[in-house]
């Protein structure tokens, strides 16, 4: 097997290198309680999409700093109530996707949210002081301002929020709820179930967005990363402020958030992935104190792993 990053028993072992701000868990006790008092708003529009066994809506909330956020919502139209949902999340610069490839969790008694991430490819806004889309750099925006500006503190917690949302759902059974995606979609999994800890069982694929310093020193600051190799050569070329810059990335890396998980974890790896590194991936795995077990696909990298969707399906299913 070509080996891209660490032997597999070192991957089970390994803690991670990026830092933990001395105030991380002050810092996010402090953001879950601003997504807390903002008032959602919570809007349903019927889409022009409809099949027969559910109905589909455009639902739209009100995120921190009054982002306007959207997601597509599917509600089974025979399924028992309360009844499961599972909320998803796209990769990076992505949308929610197709009402279609939803269908299969709604045609199984479950309601699916799929959210658009703010300022990336959907219908979601970015207020960062203009309208429409910025599409990527999300990583680095707000890294030269206050960390509590970090865009992407700002998705994670949509992601809680609308987890909680769909939790408050008259339809659904608030102890059933799970949440998966894959890469940017992945890292969001985590980043919800730590910042909502009632989600019950999860299902990350190849998750991004973590020990952004060992993406640094493995030369893979590229692809999805790019934007931290372009960050430094335009704002600090000579690596003066290295410390504090991947300090300050801490507070938005979901290795350090990994330990507030309470649900279970099915978590799919490639072993040849050069996008997120495994050793990322297992950072975060590896902080995870609730039940969790790891699929792995040796010879495979940042792409379809062959069965995972139905192993996590028959896990979900288990809500």
């Amino acid at each position: 097997m070509p080996l891209v990053d660490m032997p597999l028993s070192e991957l089970y072992r390994y803690e991670g290198r990026n830092p933990r701000p001395a105030d991380f868990d002050e810092y996010w006790d402090r953001a879950i309680a601003e997504m807390r008092a903002a008032d959602a708003n919570v809007e349903l529009v019927p889409s022009e999409f409809q099949v027969p066994f559910a109905e589909c809506f455009d639902l739209y909330f009100t995120g921190v700093r009054g982002a306007r956020i959207h997601a597509k919502y599917i509600r089974p139209k025979n399924a028992a109530e309360p009844h499961p949902a599972v909320v998803q999340f796209h990769g990076y610069t992505g949308n929610a996707g197709d009402w279609t490839d939803k269908l299969n969790y709604a045609a199984l008694g479950f309601s699916v949210f799929a959210m658009d991430c703010r300022g990336q490819g959907g219908y979601s806004e970015d207020t960062g002081g203009v309208k429409g889309t910025t599409m990527n750099g999300h990583i680095v925006r707000g890294l030269n301002d206050h960390p509590d500006n970090l865009l992407f503190r700002h998705i994670f917690l949509d992601t809680a929020q609308l987890a909680g949302i769909a939790m408050s759902m008259p339809e659904v059974d608030p102890e059933r709820v799970g949440a998966m995606g894959g890469s940017q979609g992945g890292g969001l999994t985590i980043a919800c179930a730590a910042l909502e800890p009632r989600i019950k069982r999860l299902a990350p694929v190849y998750p991004f967005l973590s020990d952004y310093k060992r993406v640094w020193e493995m030369d893979l600051a590229k692809d999805a990363y790019a934007e931290l190799k372009t960050f430094f050569r335009h704002f600090d070329p000579q690596h003066k402020r290295e410390d504090e810059i991947f300090t300050r990335l801490g507070y938005i890396d979901i290795q350090h958030l990994a330990e507030r998980i309470q649900g279970e974890v099915l978590m799919g790896v490639g072993l040849a992935d050069t996008v997120c590194p495994p050793s990322t991936q297992f950072a975060a795995f590896n902080k995870i104190r609730s039940n969790k077990s790891a699929e792995i696909y040796p010879d495979f990298g940042h792409e379809h792993l062959p069965g995972f969707g139905e192993k996590a399906m028959q896990f979900l299913l288990k809500l």
